[in-house]
């Protein structure tokens, strides 16, 4: 029986997805490093499915249809590349393989050029939903050499989530690295968003507010209805054994897998404003010194202001302010592809990345329907932040946004992306920013220049500040 793709690969997310396919009609060839692996996941899960198994990769290839579609759901780094190296000697051109898993977009790009020469076609696949999403439809996010993606796009967007309008969560993003860029700045946003719910749960139970669960169950009915809105209702329902909140046993150190930090890393490459998804990281980072953390406050007292007397107000507020800084995340988010797509000509659907994100990832929710809207009205569009219906909304939710980073700072709650969404609003919003001082004291003690305002853009003047300097001014650059 010749299989329609073969995967590699057998943890979870591997095993889950080959059920996926198997459930939709497609044959599948498995193989792993572990043969027992193999073996018992033919004997378990994949009994009675079109799936067949091999214990050397030679076998596996075999088993293939062509042009042999090879997916690579294995860890990032140096596994990726040493199966493709063993694979490469059983390939023809034409075949195609498919990384899956979450590696950094510069070694799908690097990927793509060194198979591309070899007449070979890589397909480096941005995959969200965890578990259940590749079990059940996930998100999928591909790119690479497009000539691969006629061949994987059948089974591709048959497995993927579905959007409320039946449309599959999964369309072609663009060449190289694309598909591995968009899966980054998607994990960046989702660090994000789930600071951000973070310190609005921080500030609800400082602030007196006890009904988490029934406040977060709410949210989810209007504008915040999303997937971690969802789960974090529930997450307030769950009872330890004792009969007390679960959550509230959790040690408050937060893990990451390093996507958040290579979304911010491109950003400041780029020069990108990308401020929110950046504390969103430092958050993470902060809340790993525990032990300092706790010294710390022996040293301190937290404030005395009272709280908000009027909690269903308060809390009302709280999701304004959640909701306007979710809007300057994916603004922020956004505009950092637009950027990166005009640097490697990407060119970059984005209203088809909303639309991708509309099913089966973590960040999926209501909201990316709005964005959708946004681009396909204007593909070109410069900012969330200067749509219509996005400027309505902030707008409306600027009194409340405003209130609740104030209320944040008298009570000594920490926002770093309340308050980061805020200063980046404000800055953007602001035809005039004191950059200009900036700029002189750049050319006061290292002659870097400025542009002026009765001058048109691009020409360039240095002042000799102090009299005692010479007039030659150094090189002009940006980041």
């Amino acid at each position: 029986m010749q299989a329609d793709i073969g995967l590699i690969g057998l943890a979870v997310m591997g095993q889950n997805l080959v059920l996926n396919m198997a459930d939709h009609g497609f044959t599948v060839a498995v193989y792993n490093r572990t043969a027992s692996k193999t073996d018992e996941f033919l004997q378990g899960p994949a009994k009675g499915k079109k799936i067949v198994g091999s214990h050397d990769l030679k076998g596996f290839v075999a088993s293939l249809k062509r042009p042999r579609r090879v997916m690579l759901m294995v860890k990032a780094g140096a596994p990726v590349d040493e199966f493709i190296d063993q694979l490469i000697p059983l390939l023809q051109a034409g075949d195609i393989v498919i990384d899956g898993g979450n590696s950094h977009f510069p070694d799908s790009q690097r990927r793509y050029e060194a198979l591309k020469a070899k007449g070979i076609l890589f397909i480096g696949a941005g995959i969200s939903g965890g578990e259940e999403g590749a079990r059940h439809g996930p998100s999928i996010m591909p790119g690479g050499n497009p000539e691969g993606w006629p061949h994987v796009k059948p089974i591709f967007q048959a497995i993927a989530a579905k959007s409320d309008d039946g449309s599959p969560c999964c369309d072609w993003v663009g060449e190289g690295g694309a598909g591995h860029y968009v899966k980054m700045v998607h994990n960046g946003i989702e660090y994000g968003d789930m600071q951000l719910i973070c310190e609005a749960y921080d500030l609800l139970k400082k602030g007196g507010c006890t009904d988490l669960g029934s406040i977060f169950a709410e949210w989810n009915k209007g504008p915040l209805d999303s997937y971690l809105i969802e789960i974090t209702a529930q997450i307030f329902a769950k009872k330890d054994t004792d009969g007390k909140l679960l959550v509230d046993k959790i040690l408050d150190v937060a893990g990451q897998k390093g996507t958040g930090k290579w979304t911010g890393i491109d950003a400041l490459d780029r020069g990108m404003p990308l401020t929110l998804i950046g504390e969103a990281v430092f958050a993470r980072c902060l809340s790993s010194l525990k032990n300092e953390r706790v010294e710390a406050s022996h040293h301190y007292k937290a404030p005395t202001h009272a709280a908000a007397v009027n909690k269903k107000e308060f809390a009302d507020q709280i999701a304004q302010a959640l909701y306007a800084s979710k809007i300057i995340s994916y603004a922020q988010g956004f505009m950092l592809m637009r950027t990166a797509s005009e640097e490697n000509k990407w060119n970059l659907n984005f209203g088809s990345i909303a639309l991708m994100w509309r099913g089966g990832c973590i960040i999926r929710s209501k909201f990316l329907g709005k964005i959708k809207q946004a681009y396909d009205k204007n593909p070109k569009l410069a900012s969330l932040l200067v749509d219509p219906f996005f400027i309505g909304e902030i707008t409306h939710a600027l009194a409340s946004w405003r209130k609740v980073v104030s209320e944040g700072a008298l009570l000594g709650v920490p926002l770093p992306c309340f308050s980061t969404a805020l200063s980046f609003f404000d800055g953007y919003r602001s035809a005039n920013l004191p950059a200009n001082l900036l700029q002189a004291q750049r050319d006061f003690f290292g002659a870097h220049t400025y542009e002026r305002t009765d001058k048109p853009r691009g020409q360039f003047f240095h002042t000799n500040w102090t009299g005692k300097g010479g007039d030659v001014s150094s090189s002009t650059y940006n980041v």
